[in-house]
């Protein structure tokens, strides 16, 4: 915060980067015009002279957090770039947690929100994805990411001993849970099982792995296709 009698030189980025702080803190609905008045030092009223409202600054805030997260690079293979965007999204909304499904909210988004969003197509349909394909890549891998940021914030073993110490804490009864025990004895115990470390990166795989097989069935001419099955049947 600024120093007494020191007058700060407000900006629109001064003032979305005092919103982010706000929101790091509070949370979403902290962010208020006066909150970040008080974040900056200033009366809320200066803030008018250079953001319209709250609307205008929460609009500032998801263009914000979207020039954070990494854009495919021109020429990039899709595969690449959506693995580099994927992994920028998810470091992005670990470290501002109220962004998950924020950015996507808002009715009238401002350009840097675009200009990722076109990003991410044109490295999509550039490596020749048809639209309908890039369309579902797109939401797949956005909701793997933003659904992966949310678990992690929720699982009760980050803190205090990490997973190891929440299965010893659990004790489960193997005859009545063997798949379980299986799972925890073969993954977790002894193995220095860190969630985000690795099923982040696996899953990741997964997920292109099926988009570039549906590519390679689309390419060939659909057999394996949605609307198709693969027996040949119709559906009949």
């Amino acid at each position: 915060m600024p120093k007494r009698g020191v007058r700060p030189v407000l900006t629109p980025e001064r003032i979305v980067e005092a919103a982010a702080a706000v929101a790091d803190r509070e949370g979403l609905p902290g962010v208020s015009m006066r909150a970040v008045g008080r974040e900056l030092g200033v009366e809320a009223m200066s803030l008018y002279h250079h953001v319209a409202g709250k609307e205008a600054l929460l609009d500032l805030l998801a263009g914000w957090i979207m020039e954070r997260i990494e854009p495919p690079r021109p020429g990039e293979g899709w595969r690449d770039g959506m693995r580099r965007r994927s992994r920028s999204a998810r470091e992005v909304m670990r470290a501002h947690p109220w962004g998950l499904g924020f950015v996507e909210s808002r009715r009238a988004p401002n350009d840097a929100l675009l200009r990722g969003h076109e990003a991410v197509l044109e490295c999509l349909r550039a490596d020749g994805m048809p639209v309908r394909l890039a369309a579902h890549a797109f939401s797949v891998l956005d909701a793997y990411v933003y659904g992966f940021v949310l678990t992690e914030q929720y699982l009760p073993f980050q803190e205090d001993g990490g997973a190891e110490a929440l299965v010893a804490e659990m004790a489960l009864p193997a005859d009545r849970y063997p798949r379980m025990t299986e799972l925890m004895r073969e993954v977790v115990v002894g193995q220095d099982y860190d969630y985000g470390a690795d099923e982040f990166e696996v899953g990741l795989e997964l997920v292109l792995d099926a988009l570039a097989a549906r590519l390679d069935a689309e390419r060939r001419g659909g057999a394996d296709g949605p609307d198709e099955p693969a027996d040949g049947t119709g559906g009949r």
